[in-house]
């Protein structure tokens, strides 16, 4: 089997070597996958409660699914509730709240869902939007577009990694960069 190319990275004082997937001829990424990586997930939740301090925010928000455990830990951090964008509809949803966006990975539009239930906890907060990569924005939009419709505010966004065009992210509290990677 060939050896896999890989970035390494540092980040929150944890190494890890991302594997680089290719997203479209002449086009990779470095992918991280935070799931099941405690050790990682939990240093980068408590570098990023660091500096989300000084931000005055009442919930954290995020989209299913790889940065689920990095909401988690950061809420448990922080004290602070967390919620989580689903991504298909279930009926016990009830009155939910959707946008649309457009995955970088898959190149396929998918849907972002607030619950019913969480629609109550989100009116007329402040709210940090919460992600592992940002790379497109593409999320992050549609998270707005939720918050917006349920009456919430964006406090602050951040990310584990912004990607691509640094000067397009100087405003996300992020704990470092991934270049992309051109043939």
């Amino acid at each position: 089997m060939p050896k896999r190319e890989t970035y390494p990275v540092e980040v929150a004082g944890v190494r890890r070597e991302l594997r680089l997937f290719e997203i479209k001829p002449g086009l990779r990424i470095a992918i991280l996958n935070i799931l099941g990586d405690t050790e990682l997930v939990m240093a980068c939740a408590s570098e990023l409660a660091k500096r989300l301090k000084d931000v005055e925010y009442d919930v954290l928000i995020t989209a299913e699914a790889k940065s689920i455990p990095l909401a988690h830990a950061l809420s448990v951090e922080t004290l602070k509730p967390y919620v989580v964008l689903r991504k298909s509809y279930k009926p016990y949803m009830g009155d939910a709240i959707r946008a649309e966006t457009l995955s970088i990975t898959t190149g396929q539009s998918q849907s972002l869902i607030l619950d019913e239930k969480d629609r109550a906890l989100m009116q007329a907060k402040r709210v940090v939007v919460l992600d592992d990569v940002i790379s497109t924005g593409s999320t992050l939009q549609g998270m707005r577009i939720i918050l917006e419709k349920c009456g919430a505010s964006v406090a602050a966004e951040a990310a584990i990694f912004t990607e691509g065009d640094r000067a397009q992210w100087m405003h996300i509290i992020a704990l470092g960069h991934l270049p992309l990677f051109t043939d």
